[in-house]
């Protein structure tokens, strides 16, 4: 099993950035991949940004060009690195891991970070 705690969220004001940082403990060297997750009141939760093994990344359209999404092995950190920020990407953010589970994957997830993007 893999524990993750995200850090880092908070009030911002449009144009401002944040750096979101999710740490992961417990049995790391299954991960598949890493990333991070959003949800704003009334909608689903949808994808940021993955990062692989092999430091592939992908980004959401809604942030190519903003966010970064990085990692740092030796620390078991996933960082995101927000710029630009808008307010319609205020949401609580969620670090999520998955993992083999035999032939099959599951999900674990963070208990999220609230991110409000405001003037």
């Amino acid at each position: 099993q893999v524990q993750l705690v995200e850090s880092g969220g908070g009030l911002v004001q449009p144009g401002g950035s944040l750096r979101l940082s999710c740490v992961a403990s417990g049995t790391i060297s299954s991960i598949i991949r890493m990333g991070w997750y959003r949800q704003a009141p009334g909608k689903e939760r949808e994808l940021v940004a993955l990062i692989y093994s092999a430091d592939r990344t992908i980004y959401a359209d809604s942030v190519k060009g903003r966010f970064t999404i990085s990692r740092d092995g030796a620390k078991n950190m996933v960082y995101l690195q927000m710029n630009s920020l808008k307010s319609e990407d205020t949401a609580v953010y969620y670090c999520n891991a998955v993992l083999p589970l035999g032939t099959l994957t599951y999900d674990s997830w963070g208990q999220g970070t609230q991110v409000t993007v405001s003037s």
